[in-house]
């Protein structure tokens, strides 16, 4: 049996559109979410066996990712045990356990867990925090020649990696894929 489109996966719909009634998500359409979210997955190299989603909150675009991508094993990291309670519990009702963890803990405490610096073939973020920040902790957890993937603002908006010292994270330049900025990890 085909597995459905991420926008029109039931699970996926039912566990974000929850969410949102209890003001984890913000209003915009669930479907619309997805869809932005499958650009994470998009931009992910083939190559890509182990990610983690930074702040994943409710779950974007962690779990968006695991269902469009099951080849991927998937980390989700949010500091609030809420959240992380309620994704340990969207993980199970997806029936995706096998492949994705979910560790309640901020992102400091996390890259001091032990194998897990420079541990992850990819790093995804979706308004986790400052880009500075978010390149800053991604590229500590991702291996040389892997990628972070964070969420852009609108075409048109400025340029926010402006003036930040990408060689001294250890990242390229950012290359745009849609709505996400994909960044290499050169370190």
């Amino acid at each position: 049996m085909a597995v459905p489109r991420p926008a029109e996966h039931d699970g996926l719909i039912r566990i974000f559109s929850a969410a949102q009634r209890i003001g984890a998500l913000g209003s915009q359409p669930v479907q619309d979410m997805i869809t932005h979210a499958c650009a994470f997955a998009d931009a992910l190299p083939q190559s890509v066996q182990t990610c983690v989603d930074l702040g994943s909150g409710a779950g974007v675009p962690g779990l968006v990712i695991a269902i469009a991508r099951p080849e991927i094993h998937l980390t989700l990291v949010d500091r609030r045990s809420k959240r992380t309670d309620a994704l340990q519990r969207a993980v199970k009702a997806l029936g995706i356990e096998d492949r994705v963890s979910v560790v309640c803990a901020d992102v400091e405490s996390f890259t001091r867990t032990p194998n897990t610096s420079h541990s992850f073939d990819a790093a995804c973020a979706r308004g986790f925090g400052p880009p500075e920040f978010t390149l800053k902790w991604s590229a500590e957890l991702v291996k040389t020649g892997g990628v972070i993937v964070v969420s852009e603002p609108p075409l048109g908006s400025p340029d926010r990696w402006q003036g930040i010292d990408l060689r001294a994270l250890g990242v390229s330049e950012p290359v745009r894929v849609g709505p996400v900025a994909m960044f290499h990890v050169e370190h």
